[in-house]
This record gives C-alpha cells, structure tokens and sequence, in this order.
C-alpha cells in the first residue's frame, strides 16, 4: 500500500513570535521553523502501520518555499521513503492547499492520506476537510487511534468528539486527520539523517499543477493580543459580586 502523509513548514511554537510594527506579518528574523506538530504526529502514524507489518511506501508532502525542503528532511530521517515539495511563494489558504493536495493524490494515488488536524500557526482545521469534499473520499478527523481491517482494505479510527471517544470504520482510499494523543513522535537518529539526505525529493512548482492558486480568504492586518489587566484583591465576597456585576457585566 502507499501512505500519503502532508508535513506543514510552521514556525516553532516554543519561540515568542512578534508581530511587525507594521502589522503585515511577523518578524522572521532569527526564527527558527519545524514540522506542524500535527503533521509530525501523521508521519509517526505511518511509519507505525508500516511497522505493524503493512508493506507500505511512505511519502511525505510539503507546500511552501524551498526552505521547506528541511522540514520534509525531516520527515524522511524519520522514516519517510520520500517526499514531495510543491514550491510556492505566495500566500494561500486551505482551499489552495486542499487543490495542490487533490492533485498529488490524483498522481500518486496512495491508499491512505495522513494529515495534521490543523496546523498551529492559523488553526484552521480546513485542508482535510476540504481535501476530502474535493476528492469525494470518506473522511475521519481527530483520530487518537488507526487501525488497519479487513486485509488492509478498511481502517477503523478512533476519534475524538465533544461527548467522549468515538470510533468508526471507513473504506480506503481515505483521509485521516491525526490528534494530539494519537501517538508520540520519534527522534530521528543521527544515521537515518545522513541517510535521509540521499532519500529523493521532488520539487514540483505550483504552476505546472494546472489549477487555480487564487485563496479565498484575504490577510488583511496581523495585531498582537491586547495586554491583559492585571488583577485585584477584593476584601470580601460581596465586592466580589458587585464588581461582576456592574463592572465586568458577567453576572
């Protein structure tokens, strides 16, 4: 079988990101980038179902600058077989995204396509869903659990909902999206990185993709948060009360 699985270049949530003074993005300088957690979490994914005896080949696809070539080296020291970078220097969107994907899966037409729920730099929670409209495929977003029935042919997917767990099966070719408890990714070792620096990688150029790369949604402005208050003491219960009340109107 062949996994498909997306690797987002976003920036590293450790680091404390700064909005221009100009609010026309953030400041890049010195910043350091990784794969969306999310996405990291989809690789491992993969590479376990593989490990569980499932003779698989893994590819890995990224979407975005050159410099997003790292993240998918990433990938591929993990255990990726290899990987996939679909170059564009423009800002885009998640229909933008589920297009470019729609049309990698149509080439490589893999059995399963592993994604990150969302990615953390915008939280949109989008591009599986759309990608899975696009291509009329079923669909299982927030898995905490995968596993392979029926000889490979089916997957049965725990998910995570507002109620609880719930679990369901789907017919491959599919799309899962991966949570945050569905596995805990792996370190890739020294040698597998050198090794992965051999490992192919295609950059194809959006444009050869024949569709349209126009967002639907427009950046207008970035603005950082608005500075927190800080808090009071109050020297009793009914002050506490008054005050939201007639200050905060929560009560």
């Amino acid at each position: 079988m062949k996994i498909l699985v997306t690797a987002k270049r976003v920036t590293d949530p450790d680091m404390k990101i700064k909005v221009k003074p100009d609010g026309t993005g953030i400041v890049t300088d010195g910043m350091n980038y990784k794969i969306n957690p999310f996405c990291e979490i989809a690789v491992e994914e993969a590479l376990r179902i593989r490990e569980k005896g499932n003779q698989a080949e893994i590819v890995v696809v990224g979407i975005g600058p050159k410099e997003a070539a790292t993240e998918l080296r990433t990938a591929l020291a993990m255990g990726a077989d290899r990987a996939i970078l679909v170059l564009i220097d423009k800002y885009y969107d998640s229909t933008v995204v589920a297009k470019i994907l729609k049309k990698i899966v149509e080439e490589e037409k893999p059995d399963l396509i592993l994604t990150g729920k969302q990615a953390v730099d915008d939280d949109s929670n989008q591009a599986s869903q759309m990608l899975a409209a696009l291509l009329g495929y079923p669909q299982a977003c927030f898995a905490s659990k995968i596993e392979l029935t029926d000889g490979g042919k089916k997957a049965k997917v725990t998910r995570e909902v507002d109620g609880g767990l719930e679990t369901i099966q789907v017919e491959l070719p599919a799309i899962v999206s991966a949570d945050l408890r569905l596995n805990e990714p792996r370190y890739p070792t020294v040698p597998n990185i050198l090794k992965a620096k051999k490992k192919p990688l295609k950059e194809v150029p959006v444009d050869s993709l024949g569709i349209d790369v126009t967002p639907k949604t427009e950046f207008v402005k970035m603005t950082e948060p608005p500075t927190r208050k800080a808090g009071i003491k109050v020297p009793d219960v009914a002050t506490l009360v008054d005050k939201l009340k007639n200050e905060s109107k929560v009560l």
